[in-house]
């Protein structure tokens, strides 16, 4: 089972090319760091970029140093801490709850959308989820009441260790989350045994010996790190709306009921009865657990900038919740909860050729006609899994049934995921990159107009000039500033200059400027973008 999922989990890296914005960006830093030997202060096309630490950064930089600048390798941090997380969640489980809870959790686990989606986008989401992960469970086999002193400290040092990780992954947020839930838990629990073993006087070292380096030598390099960093990217971010994703209080509650697909229904139960099922110990992991969920989930609904991604951190423990729930399920309430799957693979079955009634201009009919055939198949693969599984926990295998509901269920989300490649003449930059790359010459100017593509600087190995555009560049930009074009004037002065120079803009940029009569040669374009290079004559006409 484990070979047979590593092959489906990282087999399938490389199908899809890089999309915007977070697989181009997070690529891209990573290879401007190889091209420039600079591993302290992180770029972005150029630019100085600090909304995040390091370390997926250093990793990536590593990978590609290793094996190369290819897809797989950019998402091979997200790839390996998914893969890791899963293990890492049956081996915790069958320490606390048991060899048949760690299986049935842990299939869950590997099969749930989110953790699938997540784990094969290169973002920063999964890396720091594996680290929480990591710390939650040195926290619970450190408290459990088995272990001994020589292991109680040897499990507090990994913690420390992988709070480091988190913290060079994602800043502060990590301490935030572990030690909210150390202090809920404590008061709820009525139990204050485990701020005995935290381990403080070799611990806080340790994690000062592992984080300090890199904050200080970025600071020293870059004056300006401090406080953009963690006054601007921790406290304005949670407390304000500035960053633009402000939603709804309820929105990871919705987010969680989808992300927890096809599981949803089973995690709930798992995770919502747990506190009243677990009454023996002085310390009580499952409890441990529903705080941990619970602290996450409203801490980051109680903020101003809301992502998807944000809970992942939360469904490790509902995994393991669940397994619990699902060693000690009776077949008839079983059964219930597999009918229900069965009702929701028809529901997509039904829905899904519908896709196309999403197309447009920049994503046509043929692209969305293409995916909702892959749509198509995974609902089918899931509902073939979902009327299987429940046919097998008729016949009283359930076991069985959780097994092959779980493989559906992976089968069927790596093919929603895909199949997403037929977008990708849309939401990737790579066809545009390897138009332009053959007519494109060594150090001629390449201007970003009105726009910031975040995959084309990684596929055309090469930083562009930004013009009138800022958004999350605008740090960076203001550092430094002659590496930008504020104005369209200041570019079209430039651009009628002369010299040989490229441009990539919007479709509706590109039709301003030709009814300017602006001179222009269309190189290549997608739905998107469009790329122009300067005419070599001047009297060359537009069109």
């Amino acid at each position: 089972m484990l070979l047979a999922f590593a092959v489906v989990w990282f087999g399938t890296l490389d199908y899809r090319k890089l999309i915007q914005p977070d697989e181009g960006r997070y690529a891209e830093i990573a290879r401007e760091m190889v091209v420039s030997g600079d591993y302290v202060t992180p770029r972005l096309n150029g630019l100085k970029y600090f909304e995040k630490p390091a370390l997926q950064y250093w990793i990536t930089a590593g990978a590609f140093k290793t094996f190369g600048e290819h897809d797989w390798v950019a998402r091979f941090w997200p790839g390996l801490s998914g893969f890791l997380s899963v293990l890492l969640a049956f081996f915790t489980a069958q320490r606390l709850f048991g060899p048949r809870a760690a299986l049935l959790g842990t299939v869950a686990f590997a099969s749930t959308l989110f953790v699938v989606l997540i784990g094969h986008i290169n973002t920063l989401d999964m890396g720091l989820s594996f680290f929480l992960q990591l710390a939650l469970s040195g926290m619970l086999l450190a408290n459990r009441d088995e272990a001994t002193a020589r292991e109680r400290r040897r499990w507090m040092l990994i913690v420390w260790v992988a709070l480091a990780g988190a913290m060079l992954s994602k800043g502060l947020i990590a301490l935030v989350l572990c030690g909210g839930t150390l202090v809920v838990y404590s008061l709820l629990a009525r139990d204050f045994s485990p701020w005995r073993r935290l381990e403080l006087l070799r611990g806080i070292p340790l994690f000062l010996l592992l984080v300090t380096p890199w904050f200080v030598a970025v600071s020293l390099a870059n004056p300006e790190f401090f406080h953009f960093f963690f006054i601007h990217e921790h406290f304005e971010r949670f407390l304000t709306k500035a960053h633009g994703r402000y939603q709804p209080a309820w929105y990871f509650f919705a987010v969680l009921l989808l992300g927890a697909l096809p599981w949803t229904l089973m995690l709930l139960q798992g995770w919502l009865g747990a506190w009243f099922r677990e009454r023996r110990g002085a310390f009580q992991p499952q409890r441990f657990l529903v705080v941990w969920a619970w602290v996450i989930l409203l801490f980051f609904s109680a903020s101003s900038s809301k992502l998807p991604s944000y809970i992942l951190p939360m469904v490790p423990a509902l995994a393991m919740l669940t397994g619990v729930w699902l060693a000690r399920v009776e077949r008839r309430a079983l059964l219930v909860h597999m009918l229900v799957v069965v009702v929701v693979a028809l529901v997509a079955l039904y829905f899904a050729p519908s896709i196309v009634d999403n197309a447009d201009a920049e994503t046509p009919l043929e692209m969305m006609s293409a995916y909702a055939r892959w749509a198509t198949v995974a609902a089918y693969v899931l509902l073939a899994g979902a009327v299987g599984g429940t046919l097998l926990v008729a016949w009283r295998r359930l076991e069985a049934g959780i097994l092959l509901l779980s493989l559906a269920g992976l089968l069927s989300l790596t093919i929603v995921i895909q199949g997403h490649e037929n977008f990708g003449y849309s939401n990737s930059s790579y066809h545009l990159a390897q138009d332009v790359k053959p007519v494109l010459p060594p150090d001629v100017p390449f201007y970003s107009v009105g726009m910031y593509e975040q995959t084309l600087p990684y596929y055309l190995k090469r930083t562009l000039t930004l013009v009138n555009y800022r958004d999350e560049l605008s740090f960076g930009i203001d550092q430094q500033p002659e590496l930008w074009v504020p104005s369209f004037e200041e570019f079209r002065t430039r651009w009628i200059a002369g010299g040989d120079a490229f441009a990539v803009m919007s479709l509706s940029t590109y039709a301003s400027f030709v009814a300017s009569e602006l001179p222009m040669e269309v190189v290549a374009r997608d739905t998107r973008r469009i790329v122009v290079r300067r005419p070599q004559t001047d009297a060359a006409p537009a069109h």
